[in-house]
């Protein structure tokens, strides 16, 4: 019989309990509670299969496991019987409801945050998730405030004090990541306290160590965090028998040397998404308090306002201007996007590209953004289904089009403009915008062209509101040309806009009415000493499809010295032609873009326009090229030289830094060089972004940009470009685990290879194969290719390519339970392969990783940690976060589970900053006590 007691004098457990008023408390002396009465529950076998049920609240958990759990040795032809007879108790004790039989076991029906320990983590993941240092410290607090004693104390059963161990991990991990969180915020004298008996209690942990010495130092102690330090070292000598780890080490000598790395700064968030996208607000905003009120209240009582009507009516200054104004209201940020409905000269957005950049906004990038219509509106609505976000899709060409668009979070709002009223939308409160009255609209055209001037010339100023039928573009453009001309009369204008065909121009069509005003700019610079450079770049700007301009690429175009591209920028930008998008770079209004498009058609004979559009084209192309010089030294391509020099990028990291800023303009122009008749230019620029892009993981734009160039190729019978582009799709299908697609692309590559004359240059193709079939399974086959591969290698003497042949043999014969042979021919790897920082890092791994599988992990953990060096800077992120996650994995198996945390967190952080994960899933991840492998990298080798 159960005859167990908890909790003595505490009165009997009442039946048919409100679930809602029910908590289990398992971090501490077990406690269930009622009403807010502390109540007993009679029976080790009830209390057990309870707690059991609790710790997967909400789950369910099969009889066989509970059987297996609570009975354990015991268990016997009667188990069943018996385990149907507690939970029978139970529902009598509790209500019938709260134990659910389903298929197979049982659930607990209770909300997980009643029970403390799903309390904890829901508390401790919000706090790592939080961005305000104040609401991170106060969420910790209550997280570990839950705590009263060792959890599951009174449970002595294998399966409890398993769960007691990991949760108290997790409470370990959390004490610490708020002890960081403290640090940071300069509370290092406040800690000290805390952090004195926390090591005491673990002297082994080396985490909370550091940060002792280092709230130490920072309070004026140093001889005391040394003597931590020598402490600690002590303790692992005398009980393990090793040195302190790295961090330690490095923090000892930074300690002794007054490092200033060690000061107090502001805490850097990594990777921390909080879009801010809205284009900057109209100065000349006028009038509109009803639709200004309208549309904020319609924000904060309904999740989609659409503001409709006519072009130029003003509807997305109305939208940006009440979005400024509301957005601190939401704390994930506002994201803007312009569809393109009512832009002359260009598409309609497709879904797809809207989804993209949300996704990208909302912090995904490269691969972690799907390729499919359906797998990213999925993804979307997964990433704003909490969100507190205001959203808004500006110029939209019909219901269609931004359904998918909408977020899906009950905190989140939507704010839709279009020329169509949108009636289709279910839950949408609907404006029409129509023209200003008499009055706003002469305050208008006050603002632009000068009060003073108005005042001068009441009735002329009326005559020109009402010509310009109150529309606000229509206004604008007037003004502006009062502006630009101050010898005007305002009865001059008018008399000009009384012609009824002069007056549809300008009025009418928003676009001649846009095209006027760019150009009255664009003259008044030409007319300008100052201005005739900005003048003359202008429609060159219009040749190149990037998003944005740099002085460089400028530079190019007009085949200018920078500086003198640089100011020509500047002044563009000083007259509102340009608008800065960062440091030292530009963009264009989609309008004025579409204005330099039509002046270099106009304007510029055709020789001269090929020419400098080839100049900004070939400055990309050498670029990357010295780019992938800089991150992989020895990759080979299709030679297509450059007819510029470009950037010179000083090394790896300069070249990493280039890559991230440039990533749009150089899908751009790779996809702008393929639509022209430029194939070497076309083929040369993918290429060249196989490897910048590769080592930052973004390999579903890279597809795209294989794909295009394998079809110039095809046309143009470039058999060498076309074996190099099939090859690399190869390759990034491998990444993205399209397994049979890379197969098919790279056994293309070596009938292309041997059709260019060049069959040696087959060894990639071959190697790619066999690390696919490795990755399969399939190591017959896989040994086959990778011998292929090798003896082409050693016929050239190419030692690059025998080492990386060898590297990954290494991995094959692991896989065949040869761990010895994996463990010598890695090393040998190392000694061939180590010509770069990326080989050597990448050749290290691999021999820590067959250590690991050879169950030397205390070897194996210390070449993990060199090789994370090596990587870290040789800018290789993609494999640093694959050798960060299988050294986490290896530390832990080790028992050294703080560390494991930390090169587990390495991983999360670097895919963070790569836009391949996003903080939700960060925080998901670290609450697992093992973390699953993060999708973007699970098809690495």
């Amino acid at each position: 019989m159960d005859t167990g007691r908890y909790t003595r004098g505490i009165p009997p457990f009442p039946t048919l309990l409100s679930l809602m008023e029910l908590r289990i408390r398992l971090l501490g002396p077990w406690e269930i509670e009622a009403d807010g009465q502390r109540v007993r529950l009679a029976g080790r076998r009830r209390v057990a299969v309870l707690t059991r049920l609790a710790l997967d609240a909400g789950r369910p958990v099969t009889a066989r496991q509970l059987v297996a759990d609570v009975w354990g040795q015991t268990s016997t032809a009667t188990a069943a019987k018996q385990l149907h007879i507690v939970v029978s108790k139970l529902r009598d004790a509790l209500t019938p409801e709260i134990i659910a039989t389903v298929p197979g076991g049982y659930l607990l029906d209770l909300p997980r945050e009643q029970v403390d320990a799903h309390s904890f983590t829901l508390l401790a993941g919000q706090a790592r998730m939080a961005r305000d240092p104040g609401t991170a410290d106060g969420l910790f607090r209550q997280a570990l405030a839950l705590w009263r004693g060792r959890a599951l104390a009174e449970l002595a059963d294998p399966w409890a004090q398993i769960e007691s161990m990991r949760l108290e991990e997790e409470r370990l991990a959390v004490f610490e990541d708020h002890i960081d969180l403290r640090l940071a915020a300069g509370d290092h004298h406040a800690v000290v306290t805390d952090l004195a008996s926390h090591v005491q209690a673990h002297p082994l942990r080396e985490g909370p160590r550091a940060q002792l010495m280092l709230a130490l130092y920072r309070a004026a102690r140093p001889s005391e965090a040394l003597a931590s330090y020598q402490e600690g070292r002590l303790v692992m000598v005398e009980e393990l028998g090793l040195e302190p780890g790295a961090r330690l080490s490095r923090l000892q000598r930074a300690i002794l040397t007054r490092d200033p790395a060690l000061e107090l700064a502001a805490p850097a968030q990594p990777g921390a998404v909080v879009p801010a996208e809205l284009p900057a607000d109209t100065r000349s905003f006028t009038a509109r308090q009803d639709e200004v009120g309208w549309l904020r209240e319609a924000l904060l009582r309904a999740d989609v306002a659409v503001v409709d009507g006519p072009g130029g009516v003003g509807k997305s200054a109305l939208a940006v201007h009440v979005a400024h104004a509301l957005a601190g209201r939401f704390r994930d940020g506002v994201i803007y996007v312009d569809l393109n409905g009512a832009t002359p000269g260009l598409q309609p957005l497709a879904v797809l590209d809207a989804l993209g950049h949300l996704l990208r906004s909302l912090g995904l990038d490269g691969s972690a953004v799907p390729a499919g219509l359906e797998e990213a509106i999925a993804r979307y609505r997964s990433l704003t289904a909490a969100s507190n976000l205001l959203v808004i899709l500006d110029n939209a060409v019909g219901a269609h089009q931004v359904r998918p668009l909408i977020p899906a979070g009950a905190g989140c709002r939507t704010v839709i403009t279009s020329r169509d009223a949108l009636t289709a939308l279910d839950n949408a409160r609907h404006l029409h915008l129509a023209g200003l009255g008499d009055r706003d609209a002469v305050m208008l055209l006050a603002r632009i062209a000068g009060p003073g001037r108005v005042q001068r010339e009441p009735e002329a100023a009326a005559k020109l509101a009402g010509l310009c039928d109150g529309f606000p573009l229509a206004i604008r453009v007037a003004g502006a040309r009062l502006a630009a001309r101050p010898d005007w009369r305002l009865a001059d204008l008018a008399d000009r806009l009384a012609d009824a065909t002069r007056r549809l121009d300008t009025l009418q069509y928003a676009d001649l009415a846009v095209r006027a005003s760019i150009a009255v700019s664009h003259r008044h610079l030409r007319e300008e000493p100052s201005g005739h450079d900005a003048a003359h770049i202008l429609p060159l700007l219009g040749l190149l499809d990037t998003p944005t301009h740099t002085p460089a690429a400028t530079a190019a175009l007009a085949h200018w010295p920078e500086a003198r591209a640089e100011a020509a920028l500047e002044r563009l930008r000083h007259a509102r032609l340009l608008e800065s998008a960062g440091r030292g770079r530009y963009r264009f209004h989609d309008l004025i873009r579409l204005y330099a498009r039509e002046q270099a058609a106009g304007k510029l004979p055709e020789r001269e326009r090929a020419a400098a559009l080839r100049r900004g084209l070939h400055h990309y192309l050498a670029t990357v090229s010295t780019a992938t010089r800089r991150v992989h030294p020895q990759v080979l391509e299709p030679v297509y030289e450059a007819e510029q020099p470009g950037l010179a990028l000083a090394g790896a990291r300069e070249a990493g830094e280039w890559t991230e800023a440039e990533r749009d303009n150089l899908l751009a122009v790779t996809r702008q060089a393929a639509e022209t008749a430029d194939p070497g230019t076309a083929i040369g620029l993918a290429a060249g972004l196989h490897m910048p892009f590769n080592f930052r993981g973004w390999v579903t734009h890279l597809a795209d940009a294989h794909r295009t160039a394998i079809e110039v190729a095809a046309r143009c019978g470039d058999w060498a470009g076309q074996a190099q582009e099939e090859s690399y799709l190869g390759w990034v299908y491998r990444d993205q685990g399209r397994y049979e697609e890379a197969i098919d692309h790279l056994e293309r590559a070596v009938v292309c290879w041997d059709k260019a004359g060049l069959p040696h240059r087959r060894i990639g193709a071959f190697n790619n194969l066999g690390i696919i079939h490795t990755m399969l399974g399939q190591l017959d086959l896989a040994r086959a290719n990778l011998a292929r591969a090798l003896d082409l290698a050693e016929e050239l003497g190419d030692h690059y390519a025998q080492g990386a042949i060898l590297n990954n043999r290494a991995h094959l014969l692991y896989r065949q339970g040869r761990f010895e042979e994996a463990i010598a021919q890695a090393r040998v790897a190392v000694a061939e392969w180590s010509m770069t920082l990326y080989t050597e890092g990448s050749s290290r791994a691999t021999l820590a990783r067959a250590c690991m599988h050879a169950g030397r992990r205390a070897e194996a953990a210390d070449i993990y940690q060199v090789a994370l060096t090596l990587l870290r800077d040789a800018g290789y992120r993609i494999g640093y976060a694959v050798t960060a996650w299988w050294s986490g994995q290896n530390l832990h198996a080790l028992g050294r589970h703080a560390e494991a945390r930390r090169d587990w967190r390495d991983c999360f952080t670097t895919l963070l900053e790569t836009h391949l994960l996003t903080r939700a899933d960060v925080a998901e991840l670290l609450q697992q006590p093992v973390p699953d492998m993060p999708a973007p990298i699970r098809n690495m080798l």
